[in-house]
């Protein structure tokens, strides 16, 4: 069967047939033939002819004529590109396009459980544009060219928000990728901004694909991607011009464009020309396909200038519509425009200005000041101005910043003024319809600290802050987005419905530029009506510090040098504070670090927090790894610094509504590196490893660096990537605190309950780190607390988690808490670390080993020692002395036994006289206590006791008695009267 090819509109003049080209063969030729155009079988068909060559085409503003295949002019109401295809009507999807969504399968639990899929998710066209979807799912928008020749594609798109991402890229007729890596990431876009993107294809068969994949892990709803004029050069020819779109106009033949009808004109599709409005009742906007009645006055139709101050201080209050002028001032409620001429007071000036006698006022010269209301006057010696910004007056808007107004349906509010100067504060306008985006935008070229601290390498440049409130009864949202070095525009953060008063302060960290913006936007939802007009913002006041180009309304002392080096102020070396009394540079203690706020006096330098140091230029607190602890009289040293790399823990997986599988990637910077921050996380590329990269990058809009960071991962077979894709990047701390045992530093507490209870009795080590910026669900901002335990079973870096109450590692998105197990964690060894075992004794020598106790609990510091040697004597000799003293002892005890035996015997023979002496005469007293001893006996009691001879000494008396006493001692009668 042959293949024809047929274009949208080929269609003959002839009603029963039209005409269309075959394919082209191997020789480049083809031909055309007549195709009916019903089912009714009919005769009279013309020949086949031969067609042109497979490379013709017509040129722009030409479209071919199969019926001659000759080239034309396009007529009037209608354009053609050639050899191209246009298009930039969405009403509806276009003939050719589709949309495919992709049915997340990676959802766990049971079919029943599962939340809805992605079926009715598409590309939705809104008019002049088409937008993506809104939600997680992942929806390619498709469209298949067939190109004779090379050409390219072109459209123009509108991607501000970095929780989608959107790719561009082609396959060609074999479903093969072309090799369009590097155009297939498209950029992101300013808000309020369109861009362009273009692309070469090849000849062949091209397979379009604009595919986008919203992230929504408990964030706002994305904000969809929007393309428009989508071009396409390259194909054969084109059989058919063109009409031209409503609001457009084409008025000469041939044409490869239409014109925009201009403003109080409208046109309908095809037009030749545009159609006037009645300009009593109707407007229009440029390239308006209507007329709209003109709505009654309001006073946000009109505004109000100053005229320059006159010779009294005194203006003119002068007020004009605004242009250009759609409102009637002759309807019912309308309101009309103020008398003008009222004099008043010339309003003073911002600080660091000064009014020279005109409505407008001029920023102070260099090396002068001013509060506002004084003329500018020089800093006296000594002193320098103190640079800056200080917006609180709003009667002109100041010359570097502007507004707008933007809606990316249409044109409406384009060359409107999207915020109005009120006096005391500067507010939202009216814009062109409730939908519309109004932008006020803030540039400053660049940030530097004072003068007098130019050496210092502080993390901290400025602050830009600002007071503002919401009044709104619909879903109104105010942005804060930040713009470095004109790449690409982040929102920063957001506020939605109304708001109370309130200040907002955004830290700077690098010398760049800086382009700030805020925009505000009434309703989300389609409108083409000013329903909601009284919803506003008001903006009081704006400062930003050390702004490069700035002005100052006040001088500060200046620290004396012994050169002036040109400047009227002399740097103070880094780490400096200037004494108050002598104005002469004092360098901080140690261990303190500089205030970038605060550099007049020692209150100036800020202790650091505990077992941290300060760097050598005071600039900053870190850790150098080391951790002294003591300890039930016992010290406890830490080492770390082998935990000095950076630190990864990916948790997860989490699932998002639609079933897009995440994890969140986070990067620890725990210590050293003399306070580098050298966790780095990474936005929108797709590898998360970022070793190459470095934070001090001038690129880092996509990348930050911090001591703690976060990211979300997306893996690539959630999504259909080829690899795992990183957004969503932030900064959990940016300074570190200090390091303690304790659980609580500084209003960040560790509570216990989160993690397990370390089963050794070594303390935990506790590191303490918080983040400058600030949200509007953390007003003091975020703060990280990692908790480092020892862990003999797990070596090297060990392993990072999180508490199981919180797989986020946060319960409140504010304070998030990490566990860090290492056997790096642990103490280093001393000698209460081991104990010593004593061997036997052989051959004169004994061995005494040293082992660790078990479980061993430390690591590195002090070895075991070697074991000992000492001399000991054997068991042989020890047995002989025991002998030895067992004779003695025994000698010893036998003359004892026998001394008192004896001693025994002759008591029992007294004892025995005394009772007979007793019974021989009854009635008689005792016989007196002393007893006659007979000649030539010895009174033994007096030679035992009254001599108290030695134990040896009794002993030989006791045997020489037994030699000489040959008689026994007889108890004398008693001479005691018995009547005593």
């Amino acid at each position: 069967m042959k293949k024809w090819e047929k274009d949208a509109s080929q269609i003959d003049q002839q009603k029963d047939y039209h005409f269309e080209y075959t394919e082209c063969d191997s020789s480049g030729s083809r031909w055309r033939v007549a195709i009916p155009n019903s089912a009714v079988d009919c005769s009279g068909l013309p020949d086949p002819v031969r067609g042109k060559e497979c490379t013709f085409s017509c040129a722009s503003g030409e479209y071919l004529e199969m019926k001659n295949q000759v080239c034309s002019k396009c007529g009037e109401g209608t354009y053609s590109l050639g050899s191209g295809i246009k298009f930039d009507e969405w009403d509806e999807l276009p003939a050719g396009f589709s949309n495919v969504a992709t049915f997340m399968d990676t959802v766990v639990g049971p079919s029943d459980s599962r939340p809805e899929g992605c079926n009715n998710s598409s590309w939705v066209p809104r008019g002049n544009y088409i937008e993506s979807n809104r939600d997680d799912c992942t929806v390619s928008l498709i469209y298949a060219v067939h190109l004779k020749k090379s050409g390219y594609v072109f459209f123009e798109y509108q991607y501000v928000d970095n929780n989608i991402f959107f790719e561009f890229f082609i396959q060609n007729d074999q479903c093969q990728e072309m090799d369009t890596t590097a155009d297939k990431w498209v950029k992101l876009t300013d808000n309020g901004e369109w861009g362009s993107h273009s692309v070469m294809l090849k000849s062949g068969t091209n397979i379009l694909y604009w595919r986008t994949t919203g992230i929504l892990m408990g964030s706002k709803a994305v904000k969809p991607v929007l393309v428009k004029n989508i071009t396409i050069e390259g194909v054969a020819y084109t059989s058919e011009c063109f009409p031209c779109k409503p609001g457009t106009f084409s008025d000469k033949p041939g044409s490869f464009i239409c014109q925009v009808c201009p403003r109080n004109t409208y046109s309908e599709k095809g037009a030749k020309e545009c159609i006037r409005c009645d300009e009593d009742s109707q407007f229009s906007e440029e390239g308006s396909s209507e007329c709209m009645e003109r709505p009654p006055c309001t006073s946000k139709d009109y505004f109000q200038i100053h005229t320059p101050c006159d010779e009294e201080g005194k203006t003119q209050i002068m007020y004009k519509w605004i242009e250009p002028k759609i409102c009637r001032e002759d309807l019912t409620d309308a309101i009309r425009l103020p008398p003008s001429g009222e004099k008043k007071d010339c309003p003073p000036c911002n600080p660091g200005f000064y009014n020279n006698g005109s409505s407008s006022c001029h920023p102070c010269p260099p090396g002068t000041f001013s509060d506002g209301t004084k003329e500018c006057r020089s800093c006296p010696a000594g002193t320098e101005p103190a640079l800056g910004f200080e917006y609180k007056w709003w009667n002109v808007l100041p010359g570097n910043m502007k507004t707008s107004c933007f809606n990316v349906g249409n044109s409406k509010c384009d060359g409107m003024n999207g915020w109005e100067v009120a006096g005391d504060h500067i507010q939202s306008g009216a814009g062109g319809s409730d939908n519309d985006y109004l932008i006020l935008n803030l540039h400053i070229p660049g940030f530097k600290p004072p003068t007098s601290m130019t050496g210092a390498m502080g993390s901290e440049l400025g602050r830009i802050t600002f007071v503002f409130e919401t009044l709104c009864s619909a879903d109104c949202v105010l942005y804060f987005m930040v713009d470095i070095n004109r790449k690409s525009t982040n929102v920063v953060e957001s506020w939605g419905g109304t708001k109370e008063k309130q200040a907002y302060t955004h830290v700077i960290f690098k010398n760049a530029t800086f382009t700030f913006t805020w925009a505000f936007q009434r309703t989300n939802q389609g409108q083409d009506n000013r329903r909601f007009i009284n919803d506003m913002v008001k903006i009081y006041s704006i400062t930003a510090t050390n702004a490069v180009d700035g002005v100052a309304s006040s001088c500060r002392a200046c620290a004396l040098g012994s050169e002036q080096s040109g400047s009227s102020c002399v740097p103070c070396p880094p780490g400096h504070y200037i004494e108050k009394e002598t104005n002469q540079c004092m360098e901080c203690p140690p261990d303190t670090y500089l205030s970038i706020h605060q550099v007049y006096g020692k209150e100036a330098c800020i202790p650091c927090g505990p077992g941290s140091r300060s760097t050598q230029d005071h600039s900053v607190c870190y850790s150098d790894c080391f951790f002294y602890h003591e300890k039930e009289n016992q010290s406890l040293h830490y080492d770390f610094s082998n935990l000095s790399s950076v630190g990864s823990l990916m948790n997860g997986p989490s699932f998002t509504s639609k079933g897009t599988k995440y994890f969140h990637f986070f990067n620890i910077s725990l210590c050293g590196h003399e306070g580098k921050k050298l966790a780095v996380c990474t936005n929108n590329i797709t590898d998360f490893t970022v070793k190459e990269m470095v934070a001090g990058s001038d690129d880092y809009t996509n990348l930050v660096g911090a001591f703690v960071c976060q990211s979300t991962i997306i893996p690539s077979e959630s999504k259909g990537f080829r690899a795992a894709l990183s957004s969503q990047s932030i900064i959990l701390a940016d300074t570190f605190l200090g390091v303690t045992v304790e659980t609580t530093l500084q209003n960040i507490n560790i509570k216990e309950d989160m993690f397990p209870v370390s089963p050794s009795q070594i303390p935990d080590v506790h590191f303490f780190y918080k983040s400058s910026t600030t949200t509007t669900s953390c007003v003091n901002g975020r703060s990280t607390a990692v908790k480092m335990r020892c862990n003999p079973a797990k070596p090297g870096a060990g392993a990072i988690s999180v508490p199981s109450k919180c797989p986020a590692g946060t319960c409140d998105g504010c304070t998030f808490y990490f566990l860090w197990e290492s056997v790096e964690a642990c103490p280093l060894c001393t000698e209460h670390d081991f104990h010593e075992i004593e061997g036997a004794c052989k051959r004169g020598f004994q061995e005494t080993l040293y082992v660790w106790n078990e479980p061993k609990w430390c690591i590195k510091g002090i070895s075991l020692p070697e074991k000992k040697l000492s001399t000991c004597e054997t068991v042989d000799f020890w047995l002989k002395v025991g002998a030895g003293v067992g004779a003695f002892t025994a000698v010893l005890l036998v003359a004892l036994t026998c001394y008192f035996w004896k001693k025994n015997q002759k008591l029992e023979y007294k004892y025995s006289k005394l009772v007979m002496t007793t019974n021989s005469k009854e009635c008689e007293l005792p016989a007196a206590d002393s007893c006659a001893i007979m000649e030539g006996e010895d009174n033994e009691e007096e030679v035992v006791y009254s001599n108290k001879q030695s134990l040896l000494g009794k002993l030989k008396s006791l045997a020489t008695k037994e030699k000489e006493d040959h008689f026994e001692s007889v108890q004398l009668k008693s001479s005691r009267s018995p009547n005593i």
